[in-house]
């Protein structure tokens, strides 16, 4: 299996920044896209950011474009998301996502989303 394990969560007023890492460990892993998803209370979960395995392009939803950067560092198997400009509509819990095949005794398993178990953003007025 692989586990995904974030980081960086917390408190923080409106235009502060943070910087949540999530680190990824386990099987050996083929990555084809690492990404970030976000749960406000009470909504669904919702797309915030990817990268491609190999480090490019990026994607990001609209209401994050400009402030929200996303990273990966492949020597330590982690992948980033920095924010900037924080707005309270930014809380909310944020989950680390990756997509590929993991390395299993009899080869390459199937293409697979890994999911952590999320990190809480809170976005003071």
């Amino acid at each position: 299996q692989v586990q995904l394990v974030e980081s960086g969560g917390g408190l923080v007023q409106t235009g502060g920044s943070l910087r949540l890492s999530c680190a990824a460990s386990g099987r050996t892993f083929s990555t084809n896209l690492l990404g970030w998803f976000r749960q406000a209370p009470g909504k669904e979960r919702e797309f915030v950011a990817v990268i491609h395995g190999s480090g490019q392009p990026t994607w990001y939803t609209d209401s994050v474009r400009g402030r929200f950067t996303i990273s990966r560092d492949n020597a330590r198997n982690t992948v980033y998301l920095q924010m900037n400009s924080l707005k309270p509509e930014d809380t909310a819990i944020y989950y680390c996502n990756a997509n590929g095949q993991a390395l299993g005794p009899t080869g390459w398993g199937p293409t697979t989303d890994y999911w952590g178990q999320g990190t809480q953003v809170t976005v003071s007025a």
